[in-house]
C-alpha cells in the first residue's frame, strides 16, 4: 500500500507555493513605490487557488511519468493574466498606485497566512511519520 502525498496534503502544498509568490509580488510593489507610473498589482490567492485545484482535477498536466511510483513534478505556478492591478485609494501625482501602508498590510497578512499553512503542512508530515513508525 502506497501513501499518495496529494491525498494526504491536499491543496496545502500548493497553497504555500501561492503564499511564496505572493510574498514575492507584494515585495516587489512596495519596492516601487516611489517609481513614477508603476502600478500596483496583487493576487488574489482564492481565485488562484480554487483555479489550481480545478486544474488538477480536470487533467493532469506536467512531465511524463513512466512509472506509477513516480511523485508528480509539476511546479506551482501562476499565469500573469492572475495579477490584478490594485485600484488606489487615493490618486498621486506621478501615477503610481502603491500605498505603502495597505502593501505592508497585506505583505503582513500574507506572512501570517504562510506561517498557518506552514504549520498545517508541518502537523500533516509528523502525522504522517508517526503513522509509518506505528506510534
Amino acid at each position: 500500500m502506497s501513501i499518495s502525498f496529494e491525498s494526504a496534503l491536499g491543496i496545502h502544498e500548493k497553497a504555500l507555493g501561492f503564499r511564496a509568490q505572493r510574498a514575492e509580488v507584494l515585495a516587489n510593489n512596495m519596492a516601487n513605490a516611489d517609481t513614477p507610473n508603476y502600478k500596483a498589482r496583487d493576487l488574489d490567492f482564492a481565485s488562484v487557488l480554487a483555479e489550481q485545484a480545478g486544474a488538477n482535477k480536470n487533467a493532469m498536466s506536467g512531465l511524463n511519468v513512466t512509472n506509477s511510483r513516480h511523485i508528480a513534478a509539476d511546479t506551482v505556478s501562476f499565469s500573469t493574466e492572475s495579477l490584478k492591478y490594485r485600484t488606489p485609494l487615493s490618486p498621486s501625482l506621478d501615477q503610481n498606485t502603491v500605498d505603502e501602508q495597505l502593501e505592508q498590510s497585506n505583505y503582513a497578512q500574507n506572512a501570517v497566512d504562510f506561517q498557518a499553512s506552514f504549520t498545517l503542512l508541518n502537523s500533516k508530515f509528523k502525522g504522517l511519520v508517526s503513522a509509518l513508525r506505528g506510534e
